[in-house]
């Protein structure tokens, strides 16, 4: 599998290599899976000769773990599952200034106003179902609606997942503290069932165990990918709607790198056509740069624009406070 996908890198897009540079080793902090990016990560090693450790996390640990070492993590570069934890790092002071030929890369929304970190992929929040159980016109319009009685004990979320922190984030920023505050304890209250991640919110809604639940939209296309009768559905709430925030993973370098060189290579190589055409293909994420070929199992970005709550993702970085708030509600 994974020469496959490596090979699918190679193949998407013909590119320049990136240019080979003196050998170094850069230390990431990946709170991305590493099923999704150590291909692309090799593949980056075996064109720069540039060797790359990873630290694989949860996406918010990290970040914690960044802010308590400082101007003295080993880390090189942060890359990061959600804009929060981006700007919870950002706010601490402890990334670089990236450089104009980095950042004109990518439209001002994928990019923070400091031009410290850059959105490297972007992914949509989607509401799953099983349509053998529940019909379209069931369907709740709002992520409030979820704490309806009609689906006590029906729907799935992953509450310890980066990117359902960054949701809630993103609820209190648009709603107040108070309202994500209650929704929280009215999910609880609702008996909805919690799951480590993503993925088996979808596989519990194949099997029975929930009708509803609340992934990132690429989850269940990989499903999709191989199985195309496999009997789940996603779907947005209606438009403007919290429930459809469009988030995105980024990347930061820490001011304790000191790998210039190497560190702007793994930068254009991850905003490059190539890599680019690998999250739109393989990975089924929206694409930060107008590189690659569109999909057509994607919305177009006009239409997810007309669908997703208005925010700044820079004021996702209230990382704790939401933390906080998931322990008040006794969720973690």
């Amino acid at each position: 599998m994974l020469r496959y996908l490596v090979g699918i890198l190679c193949l998407c897009l013909t590119v320049g290599t990136v240019g080979a540079t003196d050998h170094k080793e850069l230390v990431v902090y990946s709170g991305r899976s590493k099923g999704l990016v150590h291909p692309i990560i090799k593949q980056f090693e075996k064109e720069t000769g540039i060797t790359v450790k990873v630290r694989y996390g949860n996406t918010a640990q990290l970040a914690v773990a960044l802010l308590e070492e400082g101007e003295k993590s080993p880390a090189d570069l942060f890359w990061a599952q959600d804009a929060g934890a981006l700007g919870a790092v950002s706010k601490q002071g402890l990334f670089q200034t990236l450089p104009e030929s980095i950042t004109s890369k990518v439209p001002e929304g994928f990019r923070n106003g400091e031009g410290t970190w850059i959105a490297t992929s972007g992914r949509a929040r989607v509401l799953a179902y099983a349509p053998e159980r529940v019909k379209v016109e069931e369907l709740p319009k709002s992520v409030f609606d979820l704490t309806d009685a009609k689906w006590k004990g029906r729907v799935g979320w992953a509450p310890q997942n980066a990117s359902f922190q960054a949701f809630v984030t993103a609820m209190r920023v648009l709603e107040g503290e108070e309202k994500a505050g209650k929704w929280l304890r009215g999910m609880k209250a609702n008996g909805a069932k919690s799951y480590p991640k993503n993925t088996p919110i979808i596989r519990g809604l194949a099997s029975g165990e929930v009708d509803l639940g609340l992934p990132n939209h690429y989850y269940l296309m990989r499903f999709k990918k191989s199985d195309s009768g496999f009997p789940v559905e996603q779907t947005f709430f209606a438009s403007g709607d919290t429930g459809n925030l469009v988030n995105v993973a980024g990347i930061g370098v820490l001011k304790s790198s000191g790998h210039a060189d190497a560190v702007s290579s793994f930068l254009e190589y991850l905003l490059s056509p190539k890599v680019q055409q690998y999250f739109i293909s393989e990975v089924f994420e929206y694409p930060v740069t107008e590189a690659g070929i569109p999909s057509e199992k994607l919305l177009p970005p006009d239409e997810l624009l007309k669908l997703t709550p208005e925010i700044n993702l820079e004021k996702l970085d209230d990382l704790e406070g939401t933390l906080k708030l998931l322990r008040e509600a006794d969720i973690l």
